[in-house]
C-alpha cells in the first residue's frame, strides 16, 4: 500500500502502517484524554490523562499489529507464503498466498479475532487486577478502554460479510459445502453489500438523531459495502475466465519501444504511431526491460525529455508481472497484487511473445466460451515462437500463486 512506513518486522514479515494509522492514533488519544479519562477518573492532573491516552493509544496499536500477525503466522504455520502486513485507518492487509483448502481458508481467517478476543480478555483481566490491588484510575480506565475496544473489534469482526474476518469463515464454510470458492465469495460479498448498507443506514439515523458516532458508523458502513461488491465483482470475473489460459487473452504481435531513447525521440518516434498507453520496452539485445506508461513521460518538464532515457522512467522487468503462454488467467490475476499489476507481459521460452491488457481480460469476460487459441490457420502459440525475442523469461518466483488477502477490518 502507498504511503505506508515501516514499523518493524515479526519473524522475517515486514509490518508496515499507512499514514492514515497515525492519525486515527491521535482521533482515540484525544478521546481517551478529553471525554473517558476524565469520566471515569476526574479531578486528576491534565498531564495525566494525556499520558494514559498516548499509552492506550500505543497499546490499540499494537492490538491492531497482534491481530493482522496472527492471521501471518498461521497462514505461514499452513505452509502459505506471506509478504507482508500492513496496517490502514479501517482494517489491515496481510499478503500471502492464496489458501488451497476450505480449512486453511478458516484457520486463517479466525485467528485474528481470537486474537483480539484474547486480548480483550486480558485488558479487562489486568483492569481488574489493577484496581483490587493498587487503586490506580486512570490505568484502570485505560486498561478497560482497551479491553473493551479489542472485545469489540473481535465481535465485530466475526460478522458473517466480507471484507471482515467472519466474510473469511463464510466464505471457508460454503466453500468447503459446495466445493466451489468463487460460488462461496460471491454469497459472502452479497452479504457484506447487505451488511455494509445496513451500517451506512443505522450510522444516518444516528447522525440525525444527534449522535456523532453515526457519522463514523456511516463510513465503516460505506467501506464494508464498496469492499464487498468488489470482491464479488472479482468472484464473477474468475468465474468468467475459469480454464482460460494467459495465450487465449494476450495480444500479439507486441508493439515495444527501445529503451535506451531520450523521452523526446520516444514521443516522437514510438509513442506517436503505437496508439497505446503503456507500451513493453526492449534493450540494445532485443530483450525486454520494463514497461512504460506515455503518461508519465507527458508531464514531464520539456527542458528534461532531451537528458533522461525512457527506461530511467520505465518499470523495470523485476517489478512487472510476468506469465507464461499456457498458464491459467486466473492464477496470473490472482498474484496481481504481490506483483508489478497490469499490463501482463507473456514470456515463451525467453521471448516477450504477447501481453494481456484490461481491454484484453474484459474482452475474454464478455466473449461467451473460451477465446480462440489463434488468430490465423496456425496457432496463436505457434505463431509467437516464430517471433523475434531474446531470453528474459519469468522468474520462477513470479510463477507462484501469490495473492493479496483483502483487507481485514480491525
Amino acid at each position: 500500500m502507498r504511503g505506508s512506513i515501516l514499523l518493524g518486522t515479526v519473524r522475517g514479515m515486514a509490518v508496515r502502517a499507512h499514514w492514515s494509522v497515525p492519525l486515527i492514533m491521535l482521533l482515540f488519544a484525544y478521546g481517551l484524554a478529553t471525554r473517558t479519562l476524565p469520566g471515569y477518573a476526574p479531578g486528576q492532573a491534565p498531564v495525566l490523562y494525556a499520558i494514559g491516552a498516548v499509552v492506550g493509544a500505543a497499546l490499540l496499536l499494537v492490538s491492531l499489529v497482534v491481530h493482522e500477525v496472527a492471521h501471518a503466522l498461521v497462514a505461514r504455520r499452513a505452509g502459505l507464503s506471506v509478504q507482508d502486513v500492513t496496517l490502514w485507518a479501517l482494517g489491515g492487509l496481510t499478503r500471502m498466498e492464496r489458501p488451497t483448502t476450505a480449512r486453511v481458508a478458516f484457520t486463517v481467517a479466525v485467528s485474528g479475532p481470537l486474537a483480539s478476543l484474547f486480548l480483550g480478555g486480558l485488558g479487562l483481566g489486568a483492569a481488574y487486577g489493577v484496581r483490587a490491588a493498587l487503586g490506580w484510575r486512570i490505568a484502570v480506565a485505560v486498561l478497560g478502554w482497551l479491553g473493551g475496544t479489542n472485545l469489540l473489534l473481535g465481535v465485530f469482526n466475526l460478522l458473517p460479510a466480507a471484507p471482515l474476518d467472519g466474510g473469511r469463515l463464510l466464505l471457508a464454510v460454503l466453500w468447503w459445502r459446495t466445493g466451489d470458492r468463487d460460488r462461496a465469495q460471491r454469497a459472502a460479498g452479497r452479504a457484506g453489500q447487505v451488511l455494509g448498507t445496513a451500517l451506512g443506514v443505522l450510522g444516518w439515523l444516528a447522525f440525525v438523531k444527534g449522535m456523532t458516532g453515526g457519522l463514523w458508523l456511516m463510513v465503516v458502513g460505506m467501506f464494508v459495502a464498496a469492499a464487498a461488491a468488489a470482491e464479488r465483482r472479482w468472484a464473477e470475473l474468475a468465474t468468467a475466465l475459469r480454464g482460460v489460459r494467459v495465450s487465449q487473452a494476450m495480444t500479439t504481435p507486441v508493439v515495444t519501444g527501445p529503451d535506451w531513447l531520450t523521452v523526446d525521440r520516444f514521443l516522437t518516434e514510438v509513442a506517436a504511431q503505437a496508439r497505446h498507453s503503456v507500451l513493453p520496452l526492449v534493450d540494445f539485445g532485443g530483450r525486454p526491460s520494463g514497461v512504460v506508461r506515455l503518461s508519465r513521460l507527458a508531464v514531464l518538464p520539456a527542458d528534461r525529455r532531451e537528458s533522461l532515457r525512457v527506461r530511467d522512467l520505465a518499470t523495470p522487468l523485476s517489478r512487472c508481472t510476468l506469465a507464461a503462454p499456457e498458464e491459467p488467467l486466473n492464477s496470473v490475476l490472482e498474484r496481481l497484487a504481490t506483483g508489478g499489476g497490469l499490463p501482463i507481459l507473456v514470456m515463451d521460452d525467453g521471448r516477450l511473445c504477447g501481453i494481456v491488457t484490461a481491454h484484453d481480460i474484459d474482452r475474454c469476460r464478455r466473449r461467451p466460451g473460451h477465446p480462440p487459441l489463434a488468430r490465423s490457420p496456425r496457432t496463436r502459440l505457434q505463431a509467437l515462437r516464430s517471433l523475434r525475442g531474446s531470453r528474459a523469461g519469468p522468474r520462477q518466483s513470479q510463477r507462484r500463486r501469490d495473492a493479496g488477502e483483502p483487507g481485514h477490518l480491525l
